[in-house]
């Protein structure tokens, strides 16, 4: 019998089909009608209709494809779970869409794995579900997501579709770029948000399966082959994790808004602004008072609430002429206007990372290493080009041409300069100096590749998504469609 689903409803041995025959555009199609009538239905204050149309996406075929399509295609689809499984064949995909049934369910406890966090020495806590536990939070996730950005806070913009840390940035440059602005600003971090939301708030305002959210917050993790009971956390490394953590966050901006601006007055004198991407963010004021004896006691009541508390460690209130670091960008006011820069911790964080790379291939060829090198420059400088970069591009185009520099020379010790010039680097256009090597190309073929020119990547003004766009909702789609061809990243 060939792997197969059924196409609509419950599989059954009758009607079946392979995993490559499935018409993707068309699932695609199904699942977004469906979120499309959940926000409709939340507009209209039709909860119980909002409950029922998540109960139908959940039970839908379209829904349970692309959940398991997800898992599959996605950076951890080789890393298996407690269970050791891991869903590579379309036979296999084919039976785990079978498999999605909310009857009879059990989740299964989470491998613990830890990585490192960035910039630090400490470790981050992982808890990798199984398989079959990831693709049940990714249909679930599809019956959530509306709900999360109908009802979200205007200015929250982690993890959220269609929202990045451009538009976080282009906020903050909004709430404190002009002369009358705030002068002040209160940066905000929540200790150990993931780990330590209450699981009683989480099960009596999600709106999701109160059985399967329950399994899911209480499965525990395994740890040198020992189970550990959770009591607190929404864990990190399910995909449906960020969403339940932004929708214990959302409300705070409503909250600041009700209490130091609930009229034009009140909101010119306090001047009290939100803006967070997940657990990181920061709220403007008129004075350090204000935020220091009314604003801080007012969020820590919030968190409290939800189990969480401010890091006192990463939480502080800064003068806007001292300048503040926020998503790797440096705000600061230089004689009243203000810069957006990259921080200097964004760039000691990419040398390092640059100098890692070429320490760890110093006996690879020029064109592997370049390979490993130019995803990581080209991202870092994606994320920087839409403030004011270009000396700071130029700056760190300069060092990795000298840490690139220094590994040919190391290479060839006894070779002069012009020799190690001449195999190493060439001209192009206008640049001089300019690191290739030689990789395969198409049909085996050798192909010369180039270094990534990070001071060639030319500064663009990011246009802010609109508070209120949301990508579940029909009437923005030609509005999202409009954004995705003007914010190409450069390549």
């Amino acid at each position: 019998m060939t792997a197969g689903v059924l196409l609509t409803g419950a599989p059954t041995h009758n009607q079946t089909v392979d995993w490559a025959s499935l018409n993707w555009r068309k699932l695609e199609g199904n699942v977004r009608r469906l979120q499309a009538r959940i926000v409709q239905a939340i507009q209209a204050g039709r909860w119980g209709k909002v409950k029922a149309l998540q109960r139908l996406l959940t039970r839908s075929f379209s829904a349970k494809a692309l959940a398991v399509k997800r898992v599959t295609a996605n950076k951890g689809k080789r890393t298996a779970g407690v269970d050791g499984e891991i869903w590579t064949t379309p036979k296999q995909k084919a039976a785990a869409i079978k498999s999605l049934q909310s009857r009879g369910y059990r989740t299964q406890p989470r491998r613990r794995v830890y990585i490192p966090k960035p910039g630090s020495k400490k470790q981050r806590k992982l808890g990798i579900p199984t398989m079959k536990d990831r693709a049940m939070e990714a249909l679930h996730l599809q019956a959530l997501d509306p709900i999360a950005e109908t009802t979200g806070d205007p200015n929250s913009y982690g993890f959220r579709p269609k929202r990045s840390t451009a538009d976080a940035i282009e906020q903050c440059f909004t709430v404190l770029g002009r002369k009358p602005s705030a002068q002040y600003v209160l940066e905000g971090d929540i200790r150990a948000c993931f780990d330590e939301i209450s699981h009683q708030w989480l099960e009596a305002n999600l709106p999701l399966d109160p059985r399967i959210l329950q399994q899911w917050l209480k499965a525990g993790v395994i740890e040198a082959g020992t189970l550990l009971e959770v009591d607190a956390g929404t864990p990190q490394g399910g995909i449906a994790s960020p969403a339940r953590a932004n929708l214990t966050l959302d409300g705070l901006e409503l909250m600041l808004q009700q209490k130091f601006g609930a009229s034009q007055p009140l909101k010119r004198k306090n001047k009290v602004n939100l803006v967070r991407y997940a657990d990181d963010f920061v709220i403007s004021g008129s004075s350090r008072e204000l935020l220091e004896d009314e604003v801080a006691p007012a969020v820590q009541r919030f968190l409290a609430e939800r189990g969480l508390t401010l890091s006192p460690d990463k939480t502080d209130i800064t003068h806007i002429d001292q300048g503040f670091d926020f998503l790797g960008q440096n705000l600061r006011k230089y004689n009243g206007k203000l810069l957006i820069k990259p921080s200097h911790k964004s760039v000691k964080t990419l040398l390092q990372k640059v100098r890692w790379e070429v320490k760890a291939n110093a006996q690879a060829t020029a064109g592997h290493l370049i390979l490993q090198l130019n995803p990581i420059l080209r991202g870092w400088a994606n994320h920087h080009r839409h403030v004011v970069s270009k000396a700071t591009f130029s700056r760190v185009a300069y060092d990795v041409g000298d840490i690139i520099w220094r590994w040919a020379a190391r290479r060839h010790p006894r070779k002069r300069v012009g020799w190690i010039k001449r195999k190493y680097f060439r001209t192009v256009g206008g640049r001089n100096r300019v690191f290739f090597g030689q990789v395969a190309g198409k049909n085996n073929q050798p192909r010369l590749i180039d270094l990534f020119d990070v001071a060639g990547v030319p500064i663009k003004r990011h246009i802010k998504v609109r508070n209120s766009a949301n990508p579940y909702d029909p009437q923005w789609r030609d509005y999202f469609e409009q954004r995705q061809t003007r914010s190409q990243p450069f390549v």
